[in-house]
């Protein structure tokens, strides 16, 4: 592979929106089977339909020549995949470039404890875990797996290794809506951010979504009547909406794509390990970049893929609040785009 010897041109969309956050799913393969996300008896790709470890690193790569800043590796579980370490390590030399702002990670934590001193050794100072319980049972009953141990395990590992944790909780009315109160202050306590996130209708799954929505603006009204909440002007590069809680002392994220969505300030496109990228995960226009890695060894074909890819991008996602009995709004599953 021959590398460009110029920064190609930034990433500017139809409408006017600067690329700069890509997220890549290194593996659509799980080790948990989260209700509202998949399947328990999900049929995964074949190993021969993945990108390797190379091929990844050469089109994150070819991202950051164009002016991508923050790259966040994804799943299915990113820590499943054979040779993760091998991706981070080699990314890490655009963080020690300055090409990259950031390089991080979303993690169920199952199995973090084994990877935290080498995740922070190669540059990673935050990471998000997704955790939606911290009763044993509940935990077990929403993934699926009784390994709510290991992820707290895995957690305080992180810390110990100096990164930064925040903890994603997709709000489930029927499961975990009256623990939320409960895990936004153990997060605080230990010193996290917390971000609430409303299910989406990405991909069949065994249950009907709609008895488990819940709605964030009714979750901040519940709180507000116990606590104090103030806006914050606070963006990072996600889509999460910030709030202060003046009792507990930290902040809490608000991810509402259905109630209120965030695509008049979205900067993000996602890759399948499969190849695909995908510029909205609320539609399904998508180009395939795996054939213009595999037809050249110079990044000729890849660059005018990604710029084809860019002009397709929408202006907003088509999720809507579930009924009883719709199909979902996307057929493919979260763990398949990206979490």
């Amino acid at each position: 592979m021959s590398s460009a010897t110029t920064q190609s041109s930034s990433l500017i969309d139809p409408y006017g929106r600067g690329i700069d956050y890509v997220r890549v799913s290194v593996t659509d393969r799980c080790n948990l089977r989260c209700t509202y996300c998949m399947s328990e008896r999900m049929e995964f790709l074949p190993r021969s339909e993945l990108l390797t470890i190379a091929e990844l690193d050469r089109v994150c790569t070819a991202f950051v020549r164009r002016g991508v800043k923050h790259l966040r590796l994804t799943g299915g579980e990113p820590l499943m995949r054979r040779g993760i370490m091998d991706l981070v390590n080699g990314l890490s030399r655009h963080l020690k470039s300055g090409a990259l702002e950031e390089l991080t990670l979303t993690t169920n934590g199952v199995r973090l404890a084994e990877f935290a001193d080498d995740l922070g050794a190669a540059g990673i100072k935050r990471i998000n875990v997704s955790l939606d319980s911290l009763d044993r049972a509940t935990f077990a009953r929403i993934a699926r797996s009784d390994c709510l141990s290991q992820v707290l395990e895995g957690i305080e590992a992180a810390k110990a290794a100096g990164m930064k944790i925040k903890i994603n909780t997709v709000a489930l009315r029927r499961d975990n809506a009256a623990e939320i109160p409960d895990l936004i202050q153990w997060a605080h306590e230990g010193g996290m951010g917390i971000t609430l996130i409303e299910t989406m209708p990405l991909g069949a799954v065994d249950e009907d979504r709609t008895d488990q929505f819940l709605s964030l603006e009714e979750v901040r009204r519940d709180l507000s009547s116990f606590w104090t909440l103030t806006d914050l002007p606070d963006r990072t590069s996600g889509p999460a909406r910030y709030v202060r809680i003046a009792e507990t002392g930290g902040t809490l994220g608000l991810i509402t794509p259905l109630t209120h969505n965030f695509c008049e300030t979205c900067s993000r496109v996602r890759l399948t390990c499969s190849g695909t990228l995908y510029m909205c995960l609320g539609q399904d226009a998508a180009v395939d970049l795996r054939d213009p890695i595999r037809q050249s060894q110079d990044d000729t074909l890849l660059n005018a893929a990604i710029d084809a890819a860019i002009l397709k991008k929408p202006q907003k996602h088509d999720f809507t609040i579930p009924v009883r009995g719709d199909a979902p709004a996307v057929r493919r599953h979260m763990s398949v785009t990206g979490g």
